[in-house]
């Protein structure tokens, strides 16, 4: 199983200086996560004054040109809302910068701020989602494309460069909980990403059945079909230095999101049962985390990658390096030694 870490770059102090310093240390925390092996970080896309990832391909390239074996993903691109020529020239060159390690995480994402930032209708985000994946794997196949749609503008044969290292590019679909973009991945021969950020991991096996079952359907071979999923979670010495130190931060980022969507804050009762063996989040000592994230992977009939989602603008740098730290050394042999034994 593939082990990594999901950033929003979290900003404690939206604004210039602070969004610097938060950058460099986005830097730092992804070549740490690739000295201590882990196997891919990805960088979320907002558009929010909270989160410095509008561009998380910029973020990527600077972060691969400090690493050598970590693989660089969008976690995720918000295609709808992009157009997926000048996407898939921006992970090209990530990949060419980073020798073959880029990858393209698309889905819907977590905020529909890019929407109306981009002029586009999120009435219309089934036929944006469908198309613009169409065309983005024409591009990434073929060099010369022709291609028309009712959300841009036709392409008649234009070449689509730079070229990456990597053929094909990776394009992975992310979801929330979409059966229609499961379908669609399963059809296409795509990896899958599912995003855990509530209830139980239980919930969301039917999603990853849909998968496995349209993957056998649409004739792919099932050694190919590629599943694998996203928590938040929060790694330190003990677990309940990990609990006490992580509550507030999740009670700020869900309490502030509640606000905008009119759900009610979180209470310490409800992030304790998410902590729990049958909740969400991975929050933990080293050994707990890793008992949990073998468990999810049987719940599951197996994972072939997981991330976390460690960043929070109330956690300290230095409490995300060290969890990556953890994370990497810790968690990641322990799960490997796991499954390969049991």
């Amino acid at each position: 199983m593939q082990i990594g870490v999901d950033t929003f770059v979290a900003t404690a102090q939206p604004g210039p200086p602070g969004d610097a310093r938060r950058v460099q240390e986005l830097l730092e925390e992804i070549e740490l996560a690739d000295q201590v092996g882990l196997d891919v970080f990805g960088v979320g896309e907002h558009h929010r004054p909270d989160y410095v990832s509008s561009a998380p391909a910029v973020l990527l390239a600077a972060a691969a040109a400090r690493t050598k074996r970590i693989r660089l993903a969008s976690a995720v691109t918000v295609l709808s809302s992009d157009d997926p020529v000048r996407v898939f020239q921006q992970f090209a060159t990530v990949d060419l910068v980073s020798q073959g390690r880029a990858e393209i995480i698309v889905g819907r994402g977590s905020f529909i701020e890019s929407y109306p930032l981009f002029g586009f209708d999120l009435d219309d985000y089934e036929a944006l989602a469908a198309e613009k994946l169409d065309l983005l794997l024409k591009v990434r196949d073929q060099v010369k494309v022709h291609w028309s749609g009712q959300h841009r503008a036709a392409l008649t044969g234009q070449g689509v460069y730079p070229r990456p290292l990597q053929h094909p590019l990776p394009v992975f679909i992310g979801v929330g909980g979409t059966p229609e973009s499961v379908v669609r991945a399963a059809r296409l021969g795509l990896p899958l990403i599912v995003a855990i950020i509530g209830g139980s991991p239980r919930q969301f096996r039917p999603l990853v059945d849909l998968y496995r079952s349209t993957w056998r359907e649409a004739g792919h071979p099932a050694e190919k079909a590629f599943v694998g999923v996203h928590n938040i979670g929060f790694v330190a010495d003990t677990t309940s230095d990990a609990a006490e130190t992580f509550w507030p931060a999740y009670r700020d980022a869900f309490g502030r999101i509640g606000r905008e969507r009119g759900w009610p804050a979180p209470t310490r009762e409800q992030f304790d049962a998410q902590c729990s063996q049958l909740g969400a989040l991975l929050v933990g000592s080293p050994e707990a985390v890793a008992e949990k994230i073998v468990q999810e992977s049987r719940w599951f009939g197996g994972l072939d990658r997981l991330t976390v989602l460690i960043d929070n603008r109330l956690l300290t740098h230095a409490q995300i390096m060290r969890a990556i730290v953890l994370l990497g050394t810790k968690v990641a042999p322990l799960v490997r030694k796991e499954l390969e034994t049991g």
